[in-house]
């Protein structure tokens, strides 16, 4: 299944997307996609209800603003450093753990809204990110079980500004938190959907060059040793994000370096996950 939130900011309700592409409004089930719908059996229990009701469901039309598909979650933890070539070309040695930072999740905003680049931005850049969605709680879990803890995925462009996030003092949430700065969407994909996340196709376009393009393979730990080791220091709750790292071809990796500015569109997209699209916009 396929679990979108539509309409204007701050007034979206829950969907889905079918099989076809059709978009539907299931606002009738009772739930939107929050906290206690991941924690208790709200998937499936949605999957039933829609055996019953898929029908009389409301279409939803293609001019129709996807919104972030989740309501605001505890937290977005995030990985840094997880694909082999992206610490490589950083200049950065291959971690011996997950490198993990926060997000806020103020930064959300649906998959087709626009980046805002932040006041004295200099170094704005793209990130194409595989991210789990939370559906269990989750503390202290194996290996072996942690993706029993994981509801779906979604796709993610962690954007972020290299000075703020390296140049100032402080830890990495810096450039990584300002609004818009985290673009999801645009559906989360059931776990049931994708097959193996740890072998997923991803990759993004700057005004139509492909920027990046590779494979979640070249994680340096993998879904599984994600979930495991963030539940060792903290609770994960339902709905929580957790994105995985970015690959290879980031505007900071560049000789010389590329940063986004104001009418650049940046487009992206995971295998299974769809695609999303944003244009860059100056603060006013």
């Amino acid at each position: 299944m396929k679990l979108i939130r539509f309409g204007a900011i701050g007034h979206e309700k829950p969907g889905v997307q079918l099989a076809d592409g059709t978009k539907i409004d299931v606002s009738g089930f009772g739930s939107d996609y929050n906290e206690e719908f991941f924690g208790n059996g709200g998937i499936n229990k949605l999957s039933e209800w829609l055996d019953n009701n898929q029908n009389q469901c409301p279409k939803i039309g293609s001019e129709v603003r996807l919104g972030v598909p989740l309501v605001r979650p505890s937290k977005i933890v995030c990985v840094g450093l997880n694909y082999a070539k992206h610490a490589a070309e950083s200049g950065m040695e291959v971690p011996q753990e997950p490198v993990l930072f926060f997000k806020a999740t103020s930064a959300l905003v649906g998959p087709n809204d626009d980046i805002i680049i932040p006041k004295e931005s200099e170094k704005t850049d793209w990130e194409v990110e595989l991210a789990i969605v939370i559906g269990a709680k989750a503390s202290y879990v194996e290996e072996t079980n942690a993706l029993d803890h994981v509801a779906g995925y979604v796709l993610h462009n962690d954007v972020s500004e290299r000075a703020f996030q390296l140049e100032r003092s402080g830890q990495w949430v810096k450039g990584k938190s300002c609004d818009s700065f985290a673009p999801v969407g645009p559906f989360i994909a059931t776990k049931d959907e994708i097959s193996d996340p740890n072998n997923l196709d991803l990759w993004l376009k700057l005004n139509g060059e492909m920027m990046q393009n590779s494979n979640t393979s070249d994680f340096i730990f993998n879904i599984q040793q994600v979930v495991s080791h963030i539940s060792q220091f903290m609770t994960l709750l339902p709905g929580d994000i957790i994105s995985t790292g970015t690959p290879f071809g980031v505007g900071l990796g560049l000789t010389p370096p590329k940063y986004l500015k104001a009418g650049d569109v940046v487009e992206l997209g995971i295998e299974g996950l769809g695609v999303s699209k944003q244009l860059c916009k100056n603060y006013q």
